[in-house]
């Protein structure tokens, strides 16, 4: 059998082993630091997630020990949890960290400046209104593009919902 597919020095029990010990470490850090730890609020969040992904390629194949390993995971998660916090205490910092959401759409009108900055083609817009089931544009009332990168379109067929709450659109940037 060709070695790429099988070799005798594979580490294959070890593999096995590290898989199981990297799952349950995994799920008693998340336990102790929360969920927040691999939630997409931001692109501080974004990075964590794919650190944490590739710390846990390297122990799978061998090439980190399972104590370097989780050290690397404990220490990024202790930075995560450090982060929230000051995003918690200090705007500044939040704002630096992440991204405030964008409008694409107030009512039936496209902002295409917004569009444009953002990388969204108008495309992209009308799908994730067909997704959210808006069959006219009149029932838009805003489309958002979240920090997360996601879109939320906000929309109403009942007439008497003219008007958005302020709190939902709390924070969001008008202009790039």
């Amino acid at each position: 059998m060709p070695d790429f597919i099988f070799s005798p020095d594979d580490p294959l029990w070890e593999t096995l082993v590290s898989t199981i010990i990297v799952f349950i470490l995994i799920i008693a850090i998340t336990r102790i630091v929360g969920l927040r730890s691999f939630a997409k609020f931001s692109v501080f969040d974004f990075a964590f997630t794919v650190a944490v992904g590739s710390i846990v390629a390297s122990i799978l194949t061998s090439t980190t020990s399972i104590a370097q390993g989780a050290i690397a995971i404990g220490g990024l998660l202790s930075i995560t949890v450090t982060v929230a916090y000051l995003q918690k205490k200090s705007e500044g910092f939040d704002e630096l960290i992440s991204n405030k959401p964008l409008l694409l759409m107030q009512g039936d009108f496209v902002i295409e400046e917004n569009l444009e900055a953002s990388r969204v083609s108008k495309d992209q817009l009308m799908a994730k209104l067909r997704e959210a089931n808006v069959i006219q544009l009149s029932q838009v009332k805003a489309v958002v593009l979240e920090t997360t990168g996601d879109i939320s379109v906000l929309h109403s067929s009942d007439e008497e919902k003219l008007f958005l709450d302020e709190e939902i659109m709390r924070n969001v940037r008008t202009q790039p």
